[in-house]
């Protein structure tokens, strides 16, 4: 047997074969990820800050900051999940705010049903790579919420955009920001809800 006839075993698998793959996998990872989070909020919250995914924000103190001159438009945008049946609205369409400066704003909530409804909100801040900088003091996102029949309630959102914002090259031609939250049917809390008023109404 000559050298040319012996095995020379497996073939190394061409780089570019390697990163299709591996492009293929990512591109079917993704959404899978996004649609599972989306189906459990306090995993989607946790997926968010892992990856950065929705403009992850900045949990924000009422601490003493240098306010800029320059300003920011922050607009606010609100929605509710299919199976919420919520009338959920921003009460101020947008606010311009200068950079370090503390900003309040207000969304409200209606359960136009006759029966008590618990949700969830999950956030979203675009663009994204200025999430970074979006500073959310306190804000009703990722807690339960629970409105009776008929009731409405305003819900604060307290924040601030991040002086560091400034010094990001990658930021000096962003303009305005946009907030919005999402509002989902907390299933668990709501059963648990509505099994307490009947055991409360048949005692």
């Amino acid at each position: 047997m000559t050298d040319d006839d012996a095995d020379p075993g497996p073939k190394p698998v061409p780089a570019q074969a390697g990163n299709t793959r591996l492009a293929l996998v990512l591109a079917l990872a993704v959404p899978a990820m996004v649609a599972l989070s989306f189906a459990a909020v306090p995993l989607y919250q946790a997926f968010c800050q892992v990856t950065g995914f929705g403009g992850t924000t900045q949990r924000g103190e009422a601490a003493s900051r240098p306010v800029l001159d320059r300003t920011i438009k922050v607009r606010f945008a609100a929605n509710t999940d299919r199976a919420m049946p919520w009338d959920f609205q921003p009460i101020q369409g947008s606010q311009t705010i200068r950079i370090g400066a503390n900003g309040l704003a207000f969304y409200e909530a209606h359960n136009p049903t006759g029966q008590a409804i618990t949700g969830t909100a999950t956030y979203n801040v675009t663009p994204f790579k200025a999430g970074q900088y979006f500073a959310k003091v306190d804000c009703f996102c990722f807690t339960e919420q629970t409105l009776t029949a008929g009731q409405r309630m305003d819900m604060p959102v307290s924040y601030y955009i991040d002086p560091a914002i400034a010094r990001d090259p990658n930021l000096d031609g962003v303009e305005e920001i946009t907030l919005s939250y999402t509002f989902f049917v907390d299933e668990r809390a709501t059963e648990r809800l509505r099994s307490q008023d009947a055991n409360d109404a048949a005692d």
